[in-house]
């Protein structure tokens, strides 16, 4: 019996070793490229061309089988074909997403074949979570946003091809700092410290935002948002703030093709403070009494001279083709900003490559994806912007022998024109991603799949003020460097089986997977000062002086986390108009504490076609109509770590003892082994429609969804806690909301297209709940500040401005009641509880809830025109029912400090010398409506061009107007939930420009 068994092994393992040897083969790259389709011999060759039937213009891909057989062929980029078919073949079928399938009669000439556009079917396929579906069977909240709605321009970042595009996707860019990602939220914010970024699916590779700008924007065909937890359950713990799939395009069987896709665009900058001038500064300065030795005779324009107008272009260039077995893809990009403000500037360089391999009679597909780039960031932020309306118009930016001007009187002066020129300060960070898939169909409807993918990213940023450097923080240091390195890998692998069957008016289709994921970071940091001379900046750091070394100048970490996953789906459809979807997601985290390590996250939908049904099939005015309501689970460990739920020690300062100085050490994390995952529970209702022949069409949804065991840091007792702080879970959130998107064809011809579209979202989080108990303590929060605490460097009390209150608006402004100025350019305060006294404290009795953070709805109006090849795009995009705490305004409205600063011209018509409290006197509605994105292209017949199929030449505009009461630079800020939401300490410029784009498809 052994021997038997050790036979049985010893067979089986060289029947592994030898189709892993058929696999290696499969994927060798001379066969991915030059293999051949090898077809049969004996039959007859058939040939022709597809087209457009509207313009006549030829499609390309376009599917052409032999029907009832195998065989079968594409178009390539002229929309010609050759195929050969047996010589009983009698039929051929054309297909292609967007078009109606046609079959037509094999003839002996050339056959010349048009399709109609199905504008229904350029959606009918959407992806979700682990494979995809029929729109038509999609029983969650899904919106799909495809190549032909995607705003043009310069983009430097995909998430800029989708503003506006979806309801309940609020996407912001706050400024337009070279480099830095535009911020994204699905229905609102669902996290106060966990974090509300959605997972990020790019071909099946998982990661955060950052995955997006390792992805070409012209090379993205689709985006799948998933916005309801029914939808995101399938995601796990991973799926709580929504996730965002990407389809990148791929390579297409037929002829093989090039394209170039290019844009340069003429950035400036749309808006700034208005300070005084030099002569404003100086009449100003007299009045209020400034000693004469705060004019150092200087004449300004610091604005002007720290900022340029910015030019970004961007280049991409693709090329495949392939067989009926083998397709491919390769690209190469290159984007280039610079930026506004003086050595501040963006590059990204990437590389990409796709392939699909068709094998064992089409049984077997396997594909492969992989991507590099090189980011490289020159910062000159915020801060240099800042210091251009808070610097003196008087002060120069030389002295008269040529050194950089500091003032002797003012401690920590900064020149800013100094550190704009002088400072090193960038960043450059190399990524990697590779992935690979096998698709297996065992039997018919029994389909086996493996995916495995790696990503790995090295970050890299230096800076360096020089010996002779002006600025504060280095002055006198002769030199200050740092260097820091960062390293990421990510690794994930699942194994799928998926089971498809229909039995009579019954269909289903089951999956099962097993995923396991890890993440290991590693990064170290270094600071030296002193050093003998300029020559290697931040490369020499050994140069520096050693007996200048600080406490926390060398630091390293690295962490490591695991996430293994369980999950299943059934999908289940009746007659065409009932469906069902249920999953179940088991994950277990090492992130979290001792008793909690796992976590279950189930969902359930349905959906009712009810235009199906019998009393409305064939509704002349009912085209479509559809009702779906999904619950789900979903988890959070985002901003956690995995040595959250553990006791920390780490120092806590020094002892003199026995003539030396011994380091202390303390605890500093309390252990907390019941820290487990937030959960959240969301309930959707939505309403699919189309009427009027399919002119109008659109989706109407209700959500209602609760973030629990919200994780947060509270204080906590000492003892019996050894430090005064934990995280735990304790608190809950509301989240709700309705989301309207509308679709019109207005008018449609052979010559002329009317679209008009939008989507409108109403959204309110709240607070329910911030209080609770760990281990018999209470831990109580129901009024605490939120993002940013307080106003430091606008109120000298540091009052605080935006809060958690329970029961209100998540972020409410809690502010003191502005009264008006007294003769001594004192503000006055209303004392609200009328004790007597204003009591500047969080829990004041003389603060009140003057507005909330958060806007209560926002929308987009997109229309778009064609005539004949000439097509025009708008993007109008708002928000409103929200207000905006002007903190800048505040800073450069005081009066007392005119001797060291500058104010703005409305300053002296306020009259306010200091600004003692956060009041509602700088707090303004934070409502707009702007011109986001207009784009004009002509699409040129190309028919003389001899290597030409296609061109298209656009402008672009973008930020052409808005349309707001605010008075700072730009009324879109920060909406995450991050540090500063909805408060304006100063942003980075906001640009108006303008980009001539290229698109040319060559033959």
């Amino acid at each position: 019996m052994v021997n038997t068994q050790k036979f049985l092994l010893l067979q089986l393992r060289k029947q592994t070793v030898m189709r892993l040897k058929h696999l290696l083969q499969l994927l060798m790259v001379p066969l991915m490229l030059f293999g051949t389709l090898i077809v049969n011999a004996q039959g007859k060759s058939v040939s022709g061309k597809v087209t457009d039937a509207k313009d006549g213009s030829p499609l390309a891909g376009v599917s052409v089988m032999v029907k009832g057989a195998r065989g079968g062929t594409a178009t390539g980029a002229d929309g010609t074909f050759t195929l050969t078919v047996n010589a009983n073949a009698t039929t051929l079928v054309f297909s292609s997403i967007g078009y109606t399938a046609k079959e037509v009669a094999i003839t002996d000439g050339a056959m010349n074949v048009s399709l109609e556009a199905n504008a229904t079917q350029l959606s009918d396929v959407v992806v979700v979570g682990y494979g995809t579906s029929r729109r038509k069977d999609v029983t969650g909240a899904v919106a799909r946003i495809s190549e032909k709605d995607f705003n043009q321009g310069a983009v430097t970042n995909p998430l800029q091809q989708i503003a506006g595009r979806a309801a309940g996707v609020n996407i912001t860019v706050v400024g337009n700092e070279p480099g830095v990602a535009p911020n994204i939220r699905i229905r609102g914010i669902t996290s106060l410290i966990g974090g509300s970024d959605p997972l990020v699916v790019v071909d099946g590779i998982q990661g955060g935002l950052d995955l997006l700008q390792q992805i070409p924007p012209s090379e993205i065909e689709s985006f799948d948002i998933l916005k309801d937890a029914s939808a995101t359950a399938i995601y796990g713990s991973r799926g709580a703030a929504g996730v965002v799939l990407v389809t990148t395009k791929k390579g297409k069987a037929g002829k093989s093709f090039v394209e170039y896709n290019g844009t340069v665009a003429f950035e400036a900058v749309a808006k700034q403070y208005e300070v005084l001038n030099a002569a404003e500064w100086r009449a100003e300065a007299a009045k209020r009494g400034v000693a004469s030795t705060a004019d150092y005779g200087g004449n300004t324009d610091w604005f002007k001279e720290l900022t340029r107008n910015g030019l970004t272009h961007t280049h991409n260039l693709a090329f495949g083709g392939g067989t009926s077995s083998l397709t491919y893809r390769a690209s190469v990009t290159a984007i280039n900003q610079t930026g506004i403000v003086l050595n501040s500037g963006y590059k990204n360089y990437i590389a990409r490559f796709q392939a699909t391999q068709k094998a064992l009679d089409n049984k077997l597909t396997l594909t492969m994806n992989a991507s590099t780039n090189v980011e490289q960031n020159e910062w000159n932020g915020p801060g240099v912007i800042q210091a251009s309306y808070t610097r003196r118009p008087t002060d120069p930016i030389y002295n008269a022998d040529g050194s950089y001007f500091i003032d002797p009187l003012s401690f920590g002066y900064t020149n800013p024109y100094a550190r704009a020129k002088e400072i090193i300060d960038g960043r450059e960070r190399n990524g990697l991603f590779a992935s690979l898939r096998a698709d297996l169909e065992i039997i018919k409807g029994l389909n086996l799949a493996w995916f495995g993918s790696w990503r790995k990213n090295s970050d890299f940023s230096g800076f360096y003020a020089g010996r002779a450097t002006t600025i504060e923080d280095a002055r006198n240091q002769k030199g200050l460097a740092s260097k820091n390195t960062n390293q990421s890998n990510e690794k994930l692998t699942n194994l799928s089986l998926v089971y498809r069957k229909s039995v009579g008016r019954h269909s289903f289709d089951v999956t099962g997977v097993y995923e396991w994921q890890q993440g290991v970071y590693d990064g170290f940091s270094a600071q030296g000062r002193g050093f003998v001379n300029d020559f290697n900046s931040f490369n020499a750091l050994q140069s520096s002086d050693f007996s200048s070394a600080r406490p926390g100048d060398v630091s390293s970490y690295k962490s490591d986390q695991t996430l293994v996953s369980f999950l299943g789906r059934i999908n289940y459809a009746f007659a065409n108009r009932y469906n069902a979807t249920l999953s179940f997601r088991r994950d277990g985290s090492s992130k979290f504490g001792a008793n909690n390590k796992w976590a279950n996250f189930p969902s359930a939908s349905v959906a009712w076609k009810i235009s199906e049904e019998d009393f409305l099939k064939g509704n002349k005015y009912i085209n479509d109509l559809k009702l779906r309501a999904g619950f789900g689970i979903t988890g959070n460990q985002q901003g956690l770590g995995p040595l959250n739920s553990v006791r920390l020690v780490g120092p806590a300062g020094t002892t003199f003892f026995g003539g030396a100085v011994i380091p202390n050490y303390a605890i500093t994390q309390n252990a907390n082994p019941d820290l487990r995952w937030e959960t959240r529970q969301m309930f959707n209702v939505g309403l699919d429609f189309a009427i009027l022949n399919n002119r109008l069409s659109g989706t109407i949804e209700y959500f209602n969804g609760d973030t629990k065991d919200l994780l947060f840091g509270y204080g906590v007792p000492t003892p019996p806690f050894p430090y005064n702080s934990i995280l735990a879970n304790v608190g809950t959130i509301n989240n709700q909301g309705i989301e309207l998107s509308l679709n019109y064809k207005a008018y449609t011809s052979r010559d002329w297209d009317v679209v008009l579209a939008g989507n409108f979202t109403a959204n309110r989080t709240k607070v329910t709940s911030l209080s609770g108990q760990l281990n018999g303590v209470d831990l109580k929060s129901d009024t605490v500040r939120w993002g940013n605490g307080g106003t430091t460097g606008v109120a000298s009390t540091n009052d605080g401005i935006s809060y958690l209150i329970t029961g209100q608006p998540l972020g409410s402004f809690f502010l003191f009641k502005n009264a008006g100025v007294d003769a001594y350019g004192n503000q006055i305060i209303t004392d609200i509880n009328k004790n007597g006294n204003i009591d500047q404290g969080d829990l004041s009795g003389d603060r009140y809830i003057a507005g909330q953070v958060l806007p209560k709805f926002t929308y987009a109006f997109t229309p778009t025109v064609r005539y004949k090849d000439l097509d025009v795009a708008f993007v109008f995009r708002g928000a409103g029912g929200h207000h905006i705490y002007n903190a800048r305004r505040a800073q450069l409205s005081a009066l007392g400090n005119l001797g060291q600063t500058n104010v703005l011209k409305t300053a002296p018509g306020i009259g306010i010398n200091n600004v003692e409290y956060a009041s509602d006197l700088w707090l303004e509605k934070g409502d707009f409506f702007r011109l986001d994105n207009l784009t004009a292209g002509y699409r040129f017949k190309t028919g003389s061009i001899k290597y030409v199929e296609s061109m298209r030449l656009s402008v672009t505009a973008t930020n052409l107007f808005v349309i707001s009461g605010y008075e700072g630079m730009d009324p879109e800020l920060r909406q995450d939930g991050g540090a500063g939401t909805g408060i304006d300490f100063g942003i980075f410029p906001r640009t108006r420009t303008i980009a001539v784009g290229l698109q040319v498809n060559f033959k």
